[in-house]
This record gives structure tokens, sequence and C-alpha cells, in this order.
């Protein structure tokens, strides 16, 4: 199974990742895991990284791509992962496809989790993180409408979305994923 999540902050994308990688048997990769290990081991490409974290400037997708390509490359990820965090936008998903064709391999789906704007400021407001005040949370809201909700319609085009209502308990979620998943791929 390869596998892409998206969705806004707040849906339970994370959350999401751990148990459908666990169901699958995947490896549950996420982009500030692949920047986190990069620059841990002083790779080329996380001192590059760093270069931009450190002026407070977004790494550029050209790096970005470079990591994923270099993450997707090892022997875990053969059979199938599960992207967290990555493409952003649409450039980075024609990235992941000619990466992925490439290899020789196709994305299997793009699971969307969907929930209103109101339940996600309510729901990240609880959490109490730094970047969980309202006005963030809508700037964030805004900047994934602008930039990272066009890959849905890519996704759509493609025929590879599966989109499912994020609300309810986590392990209903998660059964609603699997089935959602399973029919898309039947």
């Amino acid at each position: 199974m390869r596998l892409i999540l998206v969705g806004p902050p707040g849906a339970g994308k994370g959350t999401q990742a751990v148990h459908l990688a666990e169901h699958y048997k995947i490896p549950h990769i996420s982009t500030g895991d692949i920047f986190r290990a990069n620059l841990q081991n002083g790779t080329a490409l996380g001192l590059k990284a760093k270069a931009f974290m450190d002026k407070g400037e977004l790494v550029p997708d050209s790096l970005t791509n470079e990591m994923v390509k270099d993450r997707l490359a090892k022997d875990d990820a053969k059979a199938g992962f599960l992207l967290d965090g990555f493409p952003r936008n649409v450039s980075q998903a024609e990235v992941l496809n000619a990466m992925l064709a490439e290899s020789g391999v196709l994305l299997d789906a793009a699971l969307e989790l969907s929930l209103d704007n109101e339940e996600i400021v309510k729901r990240l407001s609880i959490r109490g993180r730094d970047d969980d005040k309202e006005e963030i949370i809508r700037r964030r809201l805004e900047v994934y409408s602008e930039q990272t909700a066009p890959i849905i319609s890519f996704y759509r085009d493609a025929n590879l979305l599966v989109t499912i209502a994020a609300t309810g308990e986590i392990s209903d979620i998660t059964s609603a994923a699997i089935a959602a998943l399973s029919k898309k791929l039947s």
C-alpha cells in the first residue's frame, strides 16, 4: 500500500497515520521525521535545510523533494509507505508521481481526513500548544486552504482521492478509513 494522508491541521493525520501504518504494516513517513533525521545525522541535505531553517525560512520544495526521495528509497518503504505531511502542494504531488514512476510503482490512494473549520478550531484550542491560539489556528487554515487544499483536486482528478469524515472516536475514524480504502482498492 502506497498511501498519502491529506487534511487540514487538527484533522488527526498524525494519529491516523500511526494506526493505518500499523494496520497495513508499512512505515509511517512524516516530513518532520525526515527533516529531524537529516539534521541529526548531519547529512548534506540536512545541512542545506538547516541553513534555511536557521533564517526562519521555509525549506524549498527541491530540498524537501530530495529528502523524501532519499527516504522512499530505503528498504522498509519498498513494499509500501504512508506519507504524512508530503506532498503539501501540487508541484510536490507531481514530483512524487514522477519519483514513484521512476521506481515502477504508483500511488494507491490519497486519504483525505475532512473536518470543518469550526471543529478544527475547537479541537486545536483544547490541545493547548503555543501555536494553537485561535488567530494562529485560523491563519494555518488559510495557508492550508491556499497551498495544500489544491492537491485534493489533483488527487480527485487522478481518481486516487478517498475522503472520510474525521469526526468521532479515533478507532471509528480508523475503521472508516480502512473500509473506504478497501472499497477503493477492490
